[in-house]
């Protein structure tokens, strides 16, 4: 083959070779134009499209779908746990379901039309129902005690839910009639999507401002996405008003006054008023008089119609103590079903109702730890019926502690929102049987516990009640064996006053535990005392009013000399 001919082939290829280069150039230009400079007009559908009666939350798509339509729907229980109400119960073994708010309590079951509200029967227009292991509950009903609004598309079946309280921006599309739609996209890109085409003038719901440019909307067919917010023009807002619910008694009676209780321990006699003398600044008795004596919830009354008539007499609300009887096991059936516990709510206000009484102190302590969920539901249920009945609701709860039987069943974050006062039993530090002598309550170790409460469980102030004890214990500590063998027994300030005066004992004040102090020694051990007096019980009071606290509660009136009431009325300065 000669030179020539070889040069030729070689430029031929050369061309080709190039020509291809520029074919190719140009359609990656025309792809970067069409899929980088052009806006993208592929559409597409949304990943719910299909699906009967999809429901909607905020502008997103909740996973769950509603059975039925218009006034025959009904919404799934997890939807509802979820976004309206995360308290809905479920009891399996009955098949109920319990709502409850403030003011109203509502008993359905499945499969049944009879229900019950306040515990009065109610007849409802559609039954709860199951489908696919899904219990689903009527929509109407539910719309009247919670105040959630319901926006239906009959084009697309989305079900829009938007709850009580609850604002969203609205927004206009822009143009007029005739005008080029504007697109809603899959994401916040004009190369995304399609998810819709919306028209001028049309009303979308703005959920999310993703950045300067772009909008994350709704239309009301259910479609959502992004879009331009230079294709929005600012239309007002949507509201779902907040149901109206009638303030509680504490809101209305107690609102910027302090509480001054104190407990009536009542035992096999009754307590003799003529024999309690004056009781300066106390505004609110609690006699112990109520128990929960069977798994049935059967409750036992030791009232006093004349008790209370003495203390309405002296301007003194009367807020009765129910009790659990201290015993766990107890506990655990009264508290397993709502039958049960309705039980013990039924006569509680029943007894509430024949003793005029003002109020209900609930002390449920000795509770195993699976069972608290049962005393804040308990709490849920008769909060409504209490506060029907003009009832301030209190529960005693103890600091924050690992102890499985006396702290860790209280749930106090949740409990705050089912009653008006949570009373802080801010004692025993040291026990009875406390292996070292020390205070009951050492006011270092009291702030901190309020303070847990307050900052860990989101508890506003005035909603705490500072438990305060009017008692101390004598501690007695003796050697044996080289060790150090401790032993207590609980005394009223009486007691402590007597001691003082026939030993001629001088207090000192220990700083550590913010109160006075004093050691003996008798019968060859060692006396130890920190002492409940006007000093320690004024610097509570103050710690009550620097944390502006809802009140202070004294356990119990038994333990106390006229000086503790001389001390605890500052409350109200």
């Amino acid at each position: 083959m000669d030179r020539r001919y070889r040069q030729k082939r070689v430029k031929k290829r050369g061309g080709l070779f190039r020509r291809f280069f520029g074919l190719l150039l140009i359609a990656a230009a025309a792809y970067w134009v069409v899929f980088f400079v052009l806006p993208n007009r592929q559409h597409i559908d949304p990943d719910w499209k299909g699906l009967e009666h999809p429901i909607f939350v905020k502008g997103e798509l909740t996973g769950y779908s509603a059975s039925g339509t218009g006034d025959s729907m009904l919404l799934p229980l997890p939807l509802l746990q979820e976004h309206v109400d995360s308290s809905i119960r479920y009891e399996e073994k009955t098949k109920s379901v319990i709502l409850s708010t403030e003011s109203e309590l509502l008993y359905m079951q499945e499969d049944k039309t009879d229900a019950s509200l306040n515990n009065r029967p109610l007849q409802l227009r559609l039954a709860p129902e199951v489908k696919e292991k899904i219990t689903y509950l009527p929509a109407d009903v539910l719309e009247d005690l919670y105040g959630f609004e319901i926006q239906e598309d009959t084009t697309t079946g989305a079900v829009l839910l938007m709850t009580a309280g609850e604002t969203v921006p609205l927004g206009k599309v822009k143009g007029e009639a005739g005008d080029k739609t504007v697109a809603l996209r899959s994401e916040a890109s004009i190369h995304a999507p399609i998810v819709a085409d919306m028209s001028p003038g049309a009303i979308v719901s703005i959920w999310n401002k993703e950045n300067e440019d772009w909008l994350y909307v709704q239309l009301s067919s259910g479609y959502a996405g992004y879009t331009k917010a230079s294709d929005i023009i600012s239309d007002g807002q949507k509201t779902v008003e907040p149901k109206s619910t009638t303030p509680s008694r504490a809101e209305r009676s107690w609102k910027g006054k302090s509480v001054n209780l104190y407990w009536e321990a009542v035992y096999q006699r009754k307590p003799d008023p003529s024999t309690f003398g004056e009781l300066p600044g106390v505004n609110v008795a609690s006699p112990t008089w109520f128990s929960i004596i069977d798994g049935d919830g059967n409750v036992r009354s030791q009232a006093d119609s004349a008790y209370v008539q003495w203390a309405h007499e002296r301007g003194l609300e009367v807020w009765g103590l129910l009790s659990n009887s201290f015993e766990p096991d107890i506990t655990t059936e009264a508290l397993s079903s709502y039958e049960k516990r309705m039980n013990v709510i039924v006569q509680i206000l029943e007894y509430s109702d024949l003793y005029k009484l003002d109020g209900i102190n609930i002390d449920f302590e000795n509770v195993y730890t699976k069972d608290g969920e049962n005393v804040t539901q308990f709490m849920r249920e008769l909060k409504p019926m209490a506060q029907a009945k003009n009832l301030i609701v209190s529960i005693d709860v103890t600091p924050k502690s690992n102890s499985e039987m006396w702290s860790a069943f209280l749930d106090r974050r949740a409990l705050n929102s089912v009653v008006d006062y949570l009373i802080v039993m801010a004692y025993d530090e040291h026990w009875a049987a406390s292996p070292v002598a020390g205070s009951v309550a050492s006011l270092p170790w009291v702030e901190s516990s309020l303070s847990r409460i307050i900052e860990e469980d989101d508890v506003p102030p005035e909603k705490l009640i500072l438990g305060i004890p009017l008692y101390t214990r004598i501690w007695t500590e003796t050697q044996v064996d080289g060790k150090t063998k401790v032993s207590s027994k609980s005394v009223s300030m009486n007691a402590v006053e007597k001691i003082i005066k026939e030993k001629k004992l001088t207090p000192t004040f220990d700083k550590a535990a913010g109160q006075n102090y004093v050691e003996y020694k008798e019968d060859g051990a060692l006396k130890k005392i920190w002492i409940e007096d006007k000093v320690s019980l004024k610097a509570r009071v103050e710690l009550a009013k620097s944390l502006g606290l809802g009140g202070i509660g004294s356990w119990n009136r038994s333990f106390s000399n006229p000086s503790a009431w001389e001390a605890l009325q500052g409350i109200h300065k």
